[in-house]
């Protein structure tokens, strides 16, 4: 694995509170092996935003923390950007402009 690339955790559809732990699962298993320093976390393929959805993204960035890896988010649309704001988790995106080419 290049530790210079970060890895692109997709997620997509809509989410309910059972996917919280798949997809936290999920970025460990990806993580094993170290090296990586930061995740990014696609979310332009998600359908109606929704509070699992920011309980998803949040639990994803903590789980990356405690490994000292930095995740980021691509690709959130309005409704995601607003809800994250309402619960005070408008960090989670950064300032960080997305791209056509971007993750």
């Amino acid at each position: 694995m290049d530790a210079t690339k970060p890895i692109v955790l997709v997620v997509s559809g809509r989410l309910g509170a059972g996917d919280v732990s798949r997809l936290c699962d999920e970025l460990v298993a990806r993580l094993r092996g170290g090296g990586v320093t930061e995740v990014v976390c696609d979310v332009r393929g998600l359908e109606r935003p929704n509070l699992a959805a920011v309980d998803a993204l949040a639990r994803l960035r903590l789980t990356a923390r405690r490994r000292a890896v930095r995740l980021r988010v691509a690709g959130a649309g309005r409704e995601l950007l607003l809800l994250l704001d309402l619960v005070g988790l408008a960090d989670l995106v950064g300032p960080y402009p997305d791209r056509d080419d971007d993750p």
